[in-house]
């Protein structure tokens, strides 16, 4: 005997038809549900990478497609292996912003130790939204690497930080001073007046002194130094410009040897019985030295040093009254100068750097 073959209706054909269909459907997602998505461009960049100081942090995420953040929403940061310490945290640490623009008016600010969490931020795929917390509430952790989850709305996203010790740089600079004197030519300007004549690096030739007449000679002095606190030179004489036969030229003025203030020159004014009244000299210069001189004032070569050239840092050679300079030697006789052909006399410059 043969069995009938069972007749399925056309109804009963639709509904299974129906059934495989949403079977299908179902199994490629076409009845799925909305999917949680991934941040992108996440991250959290520390003001300092050193270990166990205070450090700010500004973490960036950008709303990926299909993503969007409401304000009903809460944007959570976690610490998620507890590394970092949220508790001082408060909501006024946070600055929010959204592309960029002004700070957010964020709400719902909620912490603990390990995370913290806020809303009232809106943001649509593919914008970028930051938030800043000032240093001074977050202490790094240990040297080594640490993670950090960050949601927003339905959407997530890890990043990490290292903490790394800081590197010290060292360099060594050797110390530099060079200091020079140059002669100069006839006509040379020093603090308001012109030169008589010329000068070598090593003489002052005043030659022969007329009574009456000012002869004013000048030498320049340079300085180069990496010296940190600068440097000082001083001038000074062994004494009177003598002669073999006793004789002198005195101390600017009339022998009184001004040296405390800046004295405009002034002839000698000779006293037939008072010899350090026959003639003398001094010097001027250029620098706002020590004593500071105006135009045309002089103080007396002593064999006290006197400051002439001071600059309180480095000093590159050329530049007038910081790496360089010019100091002027006048003289002045009466006719009363006992006369003689070997008056002479040594300066002796002294260069101190101070580093």
């Amino acid at each position: 005997m043969f069995a009938n073959p069972t007749k399925v209706g056309i109804s009963h054909q639709v509904v299974a038809t129906l059934v495989a269909v949403a079977v299908l459907l179902f199994s490629i997602g076409a009845y799925a549900t909305a999917q949680a998505a991934n941040l992108v461009e996440v991250s959290n960049t520390l003001g300092t990478s050193e270990p166990a100081v205070t450090s700010s942090h500004f973490y960036s995420f950008e709303i990926p497609v299909g993503g969007t953040l409401t304000v009903g929403e809460t944007v959570t940061i976690r610490s998620t292996d507890s590394a970092f310490n949220y508790t001082s945290i408060v909501s006024g640490d946070l600055t929010v912003r959204v592309d960029g623009g002004a700070p957010v008016a964020h709400g719902g600010f909620a912490g603990s130790a390990t995370q913290i969490s806020f809303n009232n931020v809106s943001a649509a795929a593919g914008q970028v939204v930051t938030v800043a917390i000032a240093s001074g509430e977050i202490t790094n952790p240990a040297v080594g690497s640490y993670q950090f989850e960050i949601s927003a709305g339905g959407d997530s996203a890890k990043t990490e930080v290292a903490i790394v010790d800081t590197v010290l740089v060292t360099a060594e600079v050797d110390t530099s001073f060079t200091f020079t004197v140059l002669g100069t030519a006839t006509s040379t300007s020093v603090n308001g007046t012109s030169t008589t004549g010329s000068t070598t690096a090593t003489t002052i030739p005043f030659g022969l002194l007329v009574a009456g007449q000012v002869k004013t000679l000048a030498q320049d002095l340079t300085v180069e130094t990496n010296a940190r606190n600068g440097f000082a030179v001083t001038v000074e004489t062994d004494g009177n410009i003598r002669s073999s036969n006793g004789a002198d030229i005195d101390t600017f003025t009339n022998g009184t040897d001004i040296s405390s203030a800046g004295t405009a020159w002034t002839g000698p004014t000779p006293n037939v019985s008072q010899e350090n009244t026959w003639g003398h000299w001094g010097l001027t210069y250029e620098d706002d030295a020590t004593v500071n001189l105006g135009a045309n004032e002089y103080i007396a070569a002593s064999t006290t040093p006197r400051v002439i050239f001071m600059h309180n840092s480095a000093a590159d050679g050329s530049t007038a009254n910081i790496g360089s300079t010019t100091v002027g030697y006048q003289v002045q006789i009466s006719g009363l100068q006992e006369a003689a052909d070997d008056y002479q006399a040594i300066l002796t410059y002294i260069a101190t750097p101070v580093f």
